[in-house]
């Protein structure tokens, strides 16, 4: 079992004093980045910051020898996980390197991510970073009997990518305790990931070097150990479709997973491990609707001006103490309040999240309803109980080429098969190749975070959210221009 294998490992490390080390190369500074929490009173402001996930750091030997290269961990440092662990060393990040390196700016309450970025060392795809509370620690949020809003502007990012905004289940300290001193780096060097998809691909999980039948022919290199934990996906999206997601676990907490557990697709296990991969998603565009959101003023919700997203987390007796029974979701753009599409799919009705609609929408679709499974809306909202980490990023995907998100999947089926078409883009242009070639300057905003009580984020604004027009570049590789697809 993964828990006992990483035990045995903790032991050894802690025996040999190996850990994973801080770099001394360069001093890590976090971005600053504004958000608000809210009550009927209205709105605070805060300055926070963020951090850049640890996977995307130089990785040496303290001096200027690189540990990991192309892929592949160099074998002299890194033979097996204690010695990596003992050897190497994960480097800060400068703010000038965030924006130069990674493509990450900020600006008082907004967080500019690009997509690809070419340096002399060599060139960058997309990002993924972390909102803290202080220079050591995550900001923890407890989203239950709350709602959530963020100003998104998704105008730069055609078909295939995906701007995500999501919650996970990661510690505070970045696994600093739970390392039992093994990881010195901690949260202010963005170590500590876990999702629902258990990954296989961090570098280091709990201090200890995944090196493990570490596969540097896969995209992306992985590893032996993936590292799971329940996530809520409050925006997943590109300017051609979006969804929101909750992903429930059986396990509490951040888990080492090895074998079954870890729910691979490759060993067709998907549905055999500790997280719901599925997840229970509403996508506008796969639940019917084909005019509620995309770009151009045809759509209800134009992606080409920024909009405001808003979910609200209901609980039983409208208390922090009663069980998670909805997530509703509702958006403000250009003064208006627009609530969520409703689904015009047979047997399905409905335009929040409940584990009625789940189960419904699974059926519809033929679809395993590992959500409810895993113990729906009350073990999601447990979760939400124990504290979440907010994560941002821009993310394009070797694996499914995001059909996924925004076209049909699997292909395997017909696209008149319920639930199989997704979104308007075309199958063969979400691959990283296409899209890193054709959409180096994609990017993606997000701004205005906020999280209160319900009904306090939110509201009628003014302005035209500054249109950036239908296509400008970014809106080709949808199906048939004129047609429902457009």
């Amino acid at each position: 079992m993964a828990v006992n294998l990483a035990s045995g490992l903790l032991a050894l490390l802690a025996a040999t004093s190996a850990s994973q080390k801080i770099g001394t190369h360069v001093q890590e500074a976090h971005p600053s980045l504004e958000m608000a929490t809210c009550t009927a009173s209205g709105c605070t402001t805060e300055m926070k910051s963020i951090v850049l996930d640890s996977n995307w750091r130089w990785v040496h030997n303290g001096q200027y020898t690189n540990c990991y290269k192309d892929g592949a961990w160099v074998e002299s440092l890194c033979p097996d996980p204690e010695t990596c662990a003992k050897n190497c060393h994960i480097d800060g990040a400068t703010v000038a390197d965030y924006k130069d390196t990674y493509g990450i700016s900020t600006s008082g309450n907004e967080l500019d991510l690009g997509f690809v970025v070419e340096t002399k060392y060599g060139t960058n795809f997309g990002s993924r970073v972390y909102l803290l509370e202080n220079e050591h620690a995550y900001k923890m949020f407890h989203l239950k009997n709350r709602e959530f809003s963020v100003d998104v502007d998704m105008a730069r990012m055609p078909c295939g990518l995906n701007g995500a905004i999501y919650f996970v289940e990661m510690d505070a300290d970045g696994g600093l305790s739970r390392s039992k001193g093994l990881n010195k780096a901690g949260a202010g060097y963005g170590t500590g990931y876990c999702d629902a998809q258990c990954p296989h691909d961090m570098k280091f999980i709990n201090g200890l070097a995944n090196t493990i039948d570490w596969n540097s022919t896969s995209d992306p290199p992985i590893g032996k150990a993936g590292i799971c934990c329940a996530e809520m996906d409050i925006w997943e999206a590109n300017s051609r479709a979006n969804a929101y997601t909750p992903h429930t676990c059986s396990i509490k907490g951040t888990y080492i997973c090895e074998g079954v557990e870890c729910g691979d697709n490759e060993k067709d296990h998907r549905y055999d491990g500790v997280c719901d991969k599925d997840g229970c998603d509403f996508n506008p565009w796969r639940m019917g609707n084909h005019t509620f959101y995309g770009r151009g003023k045809r759509f209800v919700t134009d992606s080409t001006k920024k909009l405001t997203v808003v979910t609200q987390f209901i609980t039983s007796d409208s208390t922090d103490d009663g069980d998670l029974v909805e997530i509703r979701r509702f958006y403000v753009q250009d003064g208006k309040i627009i609530p969520n599409s409703e689904s015009s799919m047979v047997g399905v009705a409905g335009n929040s999240l409940t584990d009625e609609f789940c189960h419904d929408m699974k059926n519809a679709f033929g679809d395993i309803d590992d959500f409810n499974l895993k113990g729906g809306m009350k073990a999601m909202g447990e979760a939400l109980d124990r504290g979440l980490v907010l994560v941002m990023s821009i993310w394009d995907d070797p694996l499914a080429n995001m059909l996924w998100l925004d076209s049909d999947y699997p292909l395997n089926k017909k696209p008149s098969t319920p639930g199989v078409n997704r979104g308007p883009c075309k199958t063969d242009t979400g691959s990283p190749a296409y899209l890193r070639k054709k959409y180096p300057g994609a990017s993606v905003r997000y701004s205005d975070i906020k999280i209160g009580a319900i009904g306090t984020t939110f509201g009628s604004t003014t302005g035209d959210g500054d249109a950036h027009g239908d296509d400008a570049g970014y809106g080709s590789d949808r199906r048939l221009d004129g047609s429902t697809y457009v």
